[in-house]
């Protein structure tokens, strides 16, 4: 009691690698949690306040972000390091249930081991709370042999055995229960094995709802036969039995954490597919699971696990406030709103309006390239709903089809050809809109999102589609009414832009197309004119489609066309900006390496482009530098020229003077020189040129 008197503030919790799954959702969940009493308690932890201070390890590549709520992280700390952190703190959280490693288990050994050899110097005492996995009891066999639906309790831990893999587990949780016992002890040490966790981007259940969502697979594969019953519980339910511990100290050391629930993994992937995919499964191998990358080994592991564990113990002991009482399956909507807002996962529902040739199919397919959402066309959607009732109807395909739903698809299908030959190959309007409505509601249009392709085209029609077929009759406000029933919310589009350009514009560019491709696009003279004709009577009617969800407050964005530029880049930038992100799973691995592998190739193909331009516009220049080069070399060379003729000219007179008067004197002295061979010559020479002189 002593000690408890001295905790006058939030306790201090250490939760080991709060990067991934499952510890940082545990984390998160401890640091909501807010204190519970009276005003005449404890003024520094009044009611309100938080209870816990989370503190936590991750590793060296794990992104802070992402772990905000923890007030402190130690980025792969030393062992020493570690262990000063853990000294400081009252409640350590080991957890080694979410696909662990072997160093991490080692890591908790450690941990309890060198704890307790400290625990002399506790000021207070000390919890260490063990999250370990029920894979430590998938070896256990009922006490009777015979009994098939036999459900383990949680008070024969005792006799629990170990899946050949998870050995070291089992060996952590019996030093923690060993070292963490006594009454004198200040470190008190609990267990609580967990089920296989989900919730909060579903984990381990990741693979399956991802398939679903994404709609890739006709039927989402169960690997293996699937009747093996799963033991399960909620993330922040796992989280709220930590809690309780923390602040009950149970008498009993060990805890099944798991859910009310008795579900196979069939069960569970069909619950899955029903509500996010196309509600089929289909049994496949284990090694397929290997084979496709879809599940690691070890993973495979605990879907394999077979175990009926009872859950009266934890639900009359603690005072949990469940996410997820009765489990998965029961709570399929629920878990799936927080797998969407978990992960980012939201649609993004586009409309784009305007006249013909203005460019909304090309606008369209980069949309959807960017956001990874379904392009809607109004004919490409008919078709592609007769070929679905045709081949519902195929004989190879009957025997898997019920007498009811083919009878309603042949009927469907009647209907269709009906309409068609009544109408020269047109459908009922009633028919288009119960078409269109119902690839709107589809899993992957309701999952990724669309963009509608310039349909529809009227007030009227946007009616018919959008708004909702039920009524609220018991409100007895009616604008209330009309306000929250308006409209589907989960069909009607988001955004709304209005592309825009003059008559002249699109003229010019439907005269611009080839005959083939005008003819298929319907762009002929004939055809392109009328088009345009109606699309401006309808846009300037009294109750225009945009008036339509300007009433909705779903107010158009109006975007000018302005250029021949085939990829819209303009309007696709401002269309991207004014929408956001991507809310959509990006590409896989090999998709992302092929769009690396285009980038790449573009970037060099654009190098080669600009170096083949650089050295085009060197030569280019250099050829218009050559010619004044050498004209100005040849005006050079011409001055040259001319400079030595002046100078031959002006030296002539200078030259014959000195053959006529000097040189003969200079040429007789010199010989005479030679002849006497004077001691100085040069003043002998000088001395008889000078009496020569004298001398004429």
């Amino acid at each position: 009691m002593g000690d408890e008197q001295q905790q006058t503030g939030p306790q201090r919790i250490f939760v080991s690698d709060v990067d991934r799954y499952s510890s940082k959702h545990i984390a998160k969940f401890l640091s909501t949690c807010l204190t519970e009493g009276t005003p005449e308690e404890d003024e520094a932890s009044p009611p309100g306040e938080p209870a816990f201070r989370v503190v936590g390890s991750v590793s060296s590549s794990s992104k802070r972000d992402r772990t905000s709520f923890v007030q402190e992280q130690y980025v792969s700390p030393s062992q020493d390091e570690l262990l000063q952190h853990l000294l400081e703190c009252d409640v350590v959280v080991y957890n080694i249930s979410d696909n662990a490693t072997q160093e991490q288990v080692a890591k908790a050994s450690w941990a309890i081991t060198a704890l307790h050899a400290e625990q002399e110097n506790f000021k207070s005492q000390k919890m260490f709370i063990l999250v370990s996995t029920l894979m430590t009891w998938a070896m256990t066999k009922p006490q009777d042999p015979d009994e098939t639906d036999y459900v383990l309790s949680e008070e024969e831990f005792r006799r629990r055995r170990p899946h050949p893999s998870f050995k070291d587990h089992n060996d952590v949780e019996k030093l923690v229960l060993k070292l963490g016992r006594g009454k004198k002890s200040k470190l008190a040490g609990y267990v609580v094995a967990s089920g296989l966790q989900y919730g909060m981007g579903e984990n381990l259940f990741h693979y399956f709802f991802k398939v679903s969502w994404m709609g890739k697979f006709p039927k989402v594969p169960v690997f293996g036969e699937g009747t093996n019953n799963i033991p399960m519980i909620h993330v922040n339910d796992l989280a709220g039995v930590i809690q309780n511990i923390i602040e009950l100290k149970p008498k009993s050391k060990y805890t099944v954490a798991v859910d009310d629930s008795k579900n196979t993994l069939e069960e569970i992937i069909k619950m899955i597919s029903n509500t996010l995919g196309p509600g089929e499964i289909i049994n496949v191998p284990e090694q397929e699971a290997i084979a496709t990358k879809a599940f690691e080994p070890e993973e495979l592991q605990f879907l394999s696990v077979n175990l009926r564990l009872d859950v009266e113990i934890l639900k009359e002991s603690f005072n949990i406030q469940w996410t997820s009482e009765s489990g998965l399956v029961e709570n399929m909507d629920v878990v799936v709103e927080e797998y969407k807002n978990t992960r980012q996962l939201h649609p993004i529902r586009i409309f784009l309006v305007g006249p013909p040739s203005v460019g909304k199919t090309t606008v369209a397919e980069r949309l959807c390239r960017h956001y990874q959402i379904h392009h809607i066309r109004l004919k490409e959607v008919i078709e592609e709903k007769i070929t679905q009732l045709k081949e519902l109807l195929n004989e190879n395909d009957a025997e898997h089809v019920s007498e009811e739903v083919a009878a309603a698809a042949q009927a469907q299908l009647d209907n269709i050809n009906k309409s068609m030959e009544k109408n020269a190959g047109r459908l009922d309007d009633h028919l288009v809109f119960e078409i269109f409505r119902e690839k709107l509601n589809s899993k992957p249009c309701r999952n990724q999102g669309f963009i509608l392709d310039g349909f529809p085209k009227t007030y009227a029609q946007a009616q018919f589609i959008f708004e909702e077929d039920e009524m609220d009759e018991d409100t007895e406000d009616q604008d209330v009414i009309i306000k929250k029933r308006g409209y589907n919310k989960k069909i009607t589009p988001e955004h709304v832009i209005a592309l825009e350009a003059s008559d002249d514009f699109l003229t010019k560019r439907v005269q611009g197309l080839t005959e083939s491709v005008a003819e298929k696009m319907r762009y002929t003279q004939d055809e392109f004119l009328p088009r345009l004709t109606r699309y401006r009577q309808l846009s300037g009617a009294e109750e225009s489609l945009l008036d339509f969800f300007d009433e909705l407050e779903i107010h158009p964005e109006h975007m000018e066309v302005t250029t021949d530029d085939l990829e819209y880049t303009d309007v696709v930038k401002k269309i991207t900006v004014m929408v956001g992100v991507p809310k959509n799973y990006g590409l896989s691995p090999e998709e992302q390496e092929e769009v690396d592998r285009k980038k790449e190739k573009l970037r060099r193909q654009t190098m080669a482009a600009e170096a083949a331009e650089n050295k085009r516009r060197n030569e280019t220049a250099l050829a218009a530098m050559a010619a004044p080069y050498e004209e100005w070399k040849k005006n050079v060379a011409e001055v040259k020229r001319q400079e030595h003729e002046l100078l031959e000219a002006h030296s002539l007179p200078l030259r014959n003077y000195l053959m006529k008067y000097v040189m003969p004197s200079l040429s007789e002295a010199m010989l005479e020189g030679c002849k006497v061979r004077p001691e100085d010559p040069v003043d002998f020479l000088a001395e008889h040129l000078l009496q020569n002189n004298q001398e004429d």
